[in-house]
């Protein structure tokens, strides 16, 4: 029986984010309606964060009642950013939420405008509040490799980061590449360190693909034991507070890995090309990871096979 590893689509929430074209909720819903049609069964909906800061999630309070009520079964996260932002969250029916901890001083004074240990406290709180209204939690570790203003960040604090915020209450603790800058021998070196310090399977990671190892990064979290794993559909998305953060993982790479590798994701991959494809144009551009002419061959010759077949 192969082993099985888990996805988190976070493509309607990190994906759509900082995008530039405005995207309806009618649009993001039927793009979550794909997700769970390919079979996808973990996606990061929205956030409850500011409007004024990130215009593309101030329908928030409106998508999640939505997917909740049509996809039950669905395990349906929401990012927020504090405790306001889960009282939001809480109205509109989550169950469950997630905060962002950046591991350096400087990421977080240009994200949230607060400190390290302000920053800390803040999402240590939230995850307790959102624990005592019977929330599921996960708490990201936020430039967890790299910092855009200050280099490598020290791989004691992110372990310390990383079980505060599981004492805190999260479930699942995700450490993210938050700019892409990460190596294959730097994520195995660290995820072996904090599967010293913590349990495998409360530790989920977050990929994006600046530099092109987003998928041997994955490689690199498989062999350290890691089976969570963030992606996004199409590999869209990108911190819009984080300068040189290109796209995530694309969720279609890390199927083709995993499942070529003797992995089992559940995930199909021509649905998968199916909600790309919606993506594509909602978004007004071409979408896809690395494996995408691959897999876009793959798809003709089975339709060119299916015409063959009725024509005989």
């Amino acid at each position: 029986m192969m082993e099985r590893i888990h996805i988190t689509d976070v493509a309607p929430r990190d994906g759509l984010q900082n995008q530039a074209v405005p995207v309806s909720t009618a649009q993001k819903l039927a793009l979550v309606e794909r997700l769970v049609a390919a079979g996808v069964n973990s996606v990061e909906i929205t956030s409850f964060v500011s409007p004024k800061a990130v215009p593309q999630m101030a329908d928030a309070a409106e998508l999640l009642p939505q997917v909740l009520d049509r996809f039950g079964a669905l395990r349906s996260s929401v990012l927020v950013p504090n405790l306001k932002g889960l009282e939001r969250a809480h109205a509109a029916g989550a169950r469950e939420i997630a905060v962002v901890l950046s591991a350096t001083e400087t990421m977080n004074r240009k994200n949230i405008n607060m400190g390290l240990d302000e920053a800390t406290a803040v999402s240590e709180q939230t995850l307790q509040a959102a624990l005592a209204l019977g929330l599921r939690t996960r708490a990201y570790v936020a430039v967890a490799f790299d910092c855009p203003f200050e280099g490598e960040t020290p791989l004691e604090r992110v372990i310390a980061l990383s079980r505060r915020m599981a004492e805190a209450g999260a479930h699942e603790v995700v450490i993210a590449d938050t700019i892409g800058a990460a190596s294959p021998g730097m994520v195995k070196e660290r995820l072996n360190a904090l599967t010293q310090a913590m349990a495998a399977d409360q530790l989920a990671v977050h990929f994006h693909d600046t530099r092109g190892m987003g998928a041997a990064n994955a490689w690199a979290a498989l062999e350290a034991g890691i089976r969570r794993f963030d992606a996004s559909v199409g590999g869209i998305g990108g911190c819009p507070f984080a300068p040189g953060a290109a796209g995530n993982l694309a969720t279609e790479d890390l199927v083709l890995l995993a499942e070529r590798s003797g992995f089992s994701t559940g995930v199909s991959l021509p649905g998968l090309l199916q909600a790309i494809d919606l993506a594509q144009d909602v978004l007004q551009r071409p979408l896809g990871g690395r494996s995408m002419a691959w897999l876009r061959r793959q798809q003709a010759h089975a339709r060119d096979g299916a015409k063959g077949a009725t024509t005989r």
